[in-house]
């Protein structure tokens, strides 16, 4: 494969070109599985049709993705009206009581000196198991960093605080060391005791600054010691399909995808409860383009001390939508209250809020 742009050979599944950085069109934006069904029923009814078993399908206001309830099947809503969702997934529910779920939060609440009988001291509010629906949007992003060398600037700045010793070293004998005579930056007089030359600190100043923009013109103020990185990543980032819910947006979990399987709704238990979603999944594929920026940049900052500027280019590919089951621990401590986000698939605190 090469380069539309510049011409440059590229491994077969490059994403972008080495040498210019132009797209070669692998991830470009796609129609989604989500997206790509038929219209089953235009935008603003109050009833449709499941697409999969012609079971009634009543929309409450504000939704754009609904689970039948009867075989499981999705419908969202987009710019053409309700279409069928094609790609569905989940995860399976591995921690399912509430003693396996204190089992993780006990000690995430009592670590610490500071915490220590935090959870035995709280007051439990909320204990709930549901499915909740993630967008999975798939997300290349290519940021390109522009650095300074810090060994430059180190040595920079080291020569430029010797130049200021040799200069205010040196002004108490400027224009010659005669007694009560001179530049410098004290007179002294025939008694041997020093006073003030009030024009010491007017041409101390005014010698500094001619000599501090001299040393930077000397080092090209800073040129030759920038360098441009890369730091590209590939995502299948999970964006929360429930505004209500948005407060717990994941920022850089990930869920265990090689692990999903397709949505069957029997494979639930009959107590839990499936949430509809109000995302829809052009807002979702704005918002992780959002989120993969603040994430690349976060990455960047951790690995690159001294930036000068930070781009981030991203393509957007294939989304799927994914059931997930999430536990909601509440907590009242001394009116402080605690959030903790538990997914039940693996175990793993995914927010842990006021903590």
């Amino acid at each position: 494969m090469y380069c539309h742009k510049c011409g440059t050979q590229l491994p077969d599944d490059a994403v972008f070109c080495v040498k210019c950085g132009t797209s070669t069109g692998l991830n470009v934006v796609k129609p989604s599985a989500a997206s790509s069904g038929p219209v089953v029923a235009p935008s603003g009814v109050t009833s449709l049709k499941c697409p999969s078993c012609g079971a009634p399908i009543a929309p409450k206001f504000g939704e754009m993705v609904i689970t039948c309830e009867y075989c499981g099947s999705g419908v969202t809503l987009g710019d053409q009206g309700w279409i069928g969702i094609q790609k569905q997934t989940m995860l399976a529910l591995k921690v399912a009581t509430v003693d396996q779920v204190n089992s993780i939060i006990t000690p995430m609440m009592n670590r610490g000196l500071l915490h220590r009988h935090l959870h035995e001291d709280s007051t439990q509010e909320e204990m709930s198991l549901t499915y909740v629906p993630y967008w999975i949007v798939s997300v290349s992003a290519r940021t390109s960093i522009i650095t300074v060398d810090e060994t430059a600037q180190i040595a920079q700045a080291a020569t430029t605080a010797a130049l200021m010793g040799v200069v205010f070293g040196g002004m108490g004998g400027f224009g010659g060391g005669r007694r009560g005579g001179g530049f410098g930056g004290r007179r002294v007089l025939e008694s041997g005791f020093p006073v003030a030359n009030p024009f010491a600190g007017i041409l101390g100043l005014k010698r500094i600054r001619i000599m501090a923009f001299g040393m930077g013109m000397g080092m090209g103020m800073g040129g030759g010691m920038k360098k441009t990185e890369q730091l590209d990543e590939n995502y299948n980032f999970p964006v929360i399909a429930l505004k209500a819910l948005t407060d717990y947006q994941p920022r850089e979990y990930q869920f265990n995808l090689a692990a999903r399987e397709l949505f069957d709704i029997t494979k639930l238990p009959k107590d839990v409860k499936i949430l509809n979603g109000d995302i829809s999944e052009e807002v979702a594929k704005s918002q992780a383009k959002t989120l993969v920026d603040q994430l690349q940049s976060q990455k960047a900052h951790a690995q690159y001390h001294m930036i000068q500027s930070i781009h981030t280019d991203s393509d957007i590919g294939d989304v799927e939508l994914l059931r997930v089951p999430i536990w909601f621990a509440k907590y009242d401590h001394k009116g402080n209250k605690i959030v903790l986000v538990i997914d039940a698939n693996s175990g793993s605190v995914i927010n842990s809020l006021g903590l």
